[in-house]
């Protein structure tokens, strides 16, 4: 994706793997709210809670867009919110405000 090296997941268990393996490499995590298995909510929790992952930032995307998932996603430690649909240039412009290195 542009300017990043980019791994991805299928479900919650392969994410959870990916980000045990590779934890120290890992600047931001992309997350979908619905995924197969458990919710990217139960990921999010997962990498917030522990210290091995807590220096991660992680942007949750879904079509949901309602101000109590905004909400639930921000009291679990979600560093921001994007709303489905969107174009790759827009979440590249995201991505990067939230990295510090937006132009």
């Amino acid at each position: 994706m542009g300017d990043f090296n980019t791994i991805t997941s299928n479900n919650a268990k392969e994410a959870m793997k990916i980000i045990e393996e590779n934890y120290d490499k890992i600047s931001l995590i992309l997350l979908d709210i619905m995924m197969p298995g458990q919710s990217g909510y139960s990921v999010l929790e997962e990498v917030k809670n522990s210290e091995k992952f807590k220096h991660i930032l992680v942007v949750l995307f879904t079509v949901k867009s309602f101000s109590e998932d905004v909400q639930k996603g921000k009291k679990l430690g979600a560093d921001a919110y994007i709303t489905k649909p969107f174009s790759g240039k827009e979440l590249l412009k995201r991505i990067k405000d939230i990295l510090g290195n937006g132009k």
